[in-house]
């Protein structure tokens, strides 16, 4: 019985792998660590004719805010997975995010004509002008929530990000098109963990419910999130293509569906909860105490 078991559970965890990957030209799997080509080279970085520019810049500052934000939470498992392999993937997935966040700070300060660079957006900002998805900056919680919600989070962004790689602007385009496939593998490897667990032990399966509950009442938030529709994703879409992966992890984990009232008020618009201020205090301490330091 026992082996059995296992065998329904690896089933099912290749059947989400193989659902969610299909279409891909490559290994989604070591998208982290291996592009060392400059993702910008050759491409032009002028304002293109028609393209607002405080537009983008906002767009580019929420984005990378929800990167940044989300790869200092990831970073919080360092010394705390349940083993080692699981540390290393985490921080790689908060490493991908991170470079992200980094090329989309550089082009807000190019986009909006401060020049200001990615140390500006991710150092000296207050809580109140990051423009994050109140998701992304919740506690750490247990494992079951980690992969939760960093399912629920990579599958919007890889929603955005598909549609963002055809942007009217260019340089967002290259940016949304390398994060798809560093995104493919944050997906895979967070649906692959929230069917284990969901369909594991009666522990692991009540955790993982739990963690789903709790992630509830924040999907609103997303899947009402209009940030970036002026450069080609719509939310309608990015919330129909995210449901839908959802929904088949949730089927694959024999997970229920929670009935949530949404919680109000929107991270876009600088509403967050009391969390994200003591996460940015720790983030920022050492470059504010040596706002001149050269590394």
């Amino acid at each position: 019985m026992a082996a059995d078991m296992s065998e329904t559970r690896d089933a099912a965890d290749e059947h989400v792998y193989l659902s969610l990957t299909e279409g891909d030209d490559g290994d989604a799997r070591w998208a982290f660590g291996t592009g060392f080509a400059d993702p910008l080279h050759g491409v032009p970085t002028a304002l293109p004719e028609g393209v607002d520019g405080a537009a983008l810049a906002a767009v580019c500052t929420a984005l990378g805010d929800d990167a940044l934000v989300s790869a200092q939470r990831l970073a919080e498992w360092c010394t705390r997975a349940p083993e080692l392999e699981e540390e290393m993937a985490l921080a790689n997935i908060g490493l991908d995010l991170l470079g992200q966040a980094r090329l989309l700070y550089a082009r807000a300060g190019q986009a909006d004509g401060t020049g200001r660079d990615e140390d500006a957006y991710a150092y000296f900002r207050d809580a109140a002008d990051f423009r994050n998805v109140r998701l992304a900056e919740l506690p750490r919680g247990d494992f079951a929530f980690c992969v939760g919600r960093l399912l629920v989070l990579s599958a919007w962004r890889l929603a955005l990000f598909e549609r963002l790689a055809d942007s009217p602007d260019p340089v967002l385009a290259a940016v949304a098109a390398k994060g798809v496939k560093e995104l493919t593998y944050h997906r895979q490897y967070a649906a692959e963990w929230v069917v284990r667990l969901g369909d594991g032990t009666a522990e692991s399966h009540r955790r993982m419910q739990a963690a789903w509950t709790e992630l509830a009442p924040w999907l609103e938030e997303l899947y009402t999130d209009r940030t970036c529709e002026d450069f080609g994703a719509p939310a309608a879409e990015a919330a129909g293509a995210t449901r839908a992966v959802l929904g088949q992890v949730q089927a694959a984990a024999g997970l229920t569906a929670p009935e949530a009232a949404p919680e109000p008020g929107s991270g876009r618009s600088g509403d967050h909860t009391e969390h994200l201020a003591p996460l940015l205090a720790e983030l920022q301490e050492v470059a504010r105490a040596h706002p001149e330091a050269a590394w």
